[in-house]
């Protein structure tokens, strides 16, 4: 099945897509680090720098599925909320594309605060406009932590699928299994430099990790966000003043703080995925990410649906065949 992302970012969506059997048609973001990211990692995939209002899907037409994370900003509790008022938002620009590639499916992520009762109109504008285009429209909030992310990520997500796939379409159950400690997703890294304390900090790592802020554009630098996140961290024994470029060493002694990788790491990437850009920019890429294990489980349950019903109407195409001939006999 075949993709086409908006706003993809550094490819925590677009691992998940993939893993779950998603080819990349296309992959349209704005950031220059983010594409060189998307583009050192999977050269071979179609990533399209510029931004998405500029971005005509017409010629995509029919494909299994669109998706993105479009920008949290407008209705993230840490912002002003101003919603469709922000300058920042996309839902129309996922409104004009639907409209412009009718898509099988469609897929986009935005932070829990679009589930707060004043966007309530909103979100039900966003579905009658999609509906009006043939679709049924579901929103659902998913916890990182349910799909073995060592983190707690909170995550808005709406799918959106044509009528004859809808009613094959399920939400992704929740992992038995609990996700691993911080201490257990990070005692490879942090004993790579020969650290002696590391298996002592992991055992008081002991918990999954408060959500990772990757900072906007506008403030904050390379930390682990406001004073609430720090001590949030400092529970765990680390250092969430800012990150350092690599592991601690032999002897090192105190809290240590986090590397780009991994911060990736607690974000579901794969370990072998590398980040373009300085460390604020790179970190900026993984802290707004999508995880994507969370990004796989929905990607499976929409490629499910569109197959289950292909089938069905290839197994009813050939009963239809099949009683055609014997009254033609």
């Amino acid at each position: 099945m075949e993709s086409i992302e908006i706003c993809a970012g550094a490819g925590g969506q677009a691992i998940g897509l993939e893993q779950a059997g998603f080819g990349h048609t296309a992959l349209i973001e704005i950031d220059y680090s983010a594409c060189n990211t998307l583009r050192v990692n999977r050269p071979s995939w179609n990533v399209i720098e510029g931004d998405v209002k500029s971005f005509n899907a017409a010629k995509y037409k029919g494909i299994d599925l669109l998706a993105g994370g479009v920008p949290c900003p407008p209705f993230s509790v840490a912002g002003k909320q101003l919603g469709h008022e922000d300058e920042r938002n996309l839902f129309p620009e996922v409104i004009r594309l639907t409209s412009e590639c009718l898509p099988k499916a469609i897929m986009i992520e935005n932070v829990k605060g679009l589930l707060d009762p004043k966007f309530e109109w909103y979100r039900n504008y966003i579905t009658s406009e999609i509906q009006k285009l043939g679709y049924v429209c579901h929103w659902q909030l998913l916890n990182a932590c349910d799909f073995n992310v060592p983190q707690l990520r909170p995550r808005t997500i709406m799918v959106a699928l044509k009528e004859e796939y809808n009613r094959y379409f399920k939400w992704p159950k929740p992992n038995v299994k609990c996700a691993p400690t911080v201490g257990e997703a990070l005692l490879e890294e942090m004993s790579s430099n020969g650290w002696q304390g590391a298996e002592e900090w992991s055992r008081k790592a002991n918990k999954i990790a408060p959500t990772i802020v990757g900072g906007s554009k506008k403030h904050g630098g390379a930390d682990l966000g406001p004073t609430r996140s720090k001590i949030a961290w400092e529970k765990l024994g680390v250092d969430g003043s800012g990150l350092n470029e690599d592991a601690p060493g032999r002897s090192f002694v105190g809290n240590p703080k986090l590397t780009v990788r991994m911060a990736a790491i607690l974000q579901g990437f794969p370990r072998d995925w590398s980040f373009s850009g300085k460390k604020t920019n790179a970190y900026r890429q993984v802290g707004n990410a999508f995880p994507p294990p969370v990004a796989k489980a929905v990607g499976l349950q929409i490629k499910a649906a569109i197959e289950l019903c292909e089938l069905h109407n290839k197994e009813d195409g050939e009963i239809y065949e099949n009683e055609a001939f014997r009254i033609a006999r």
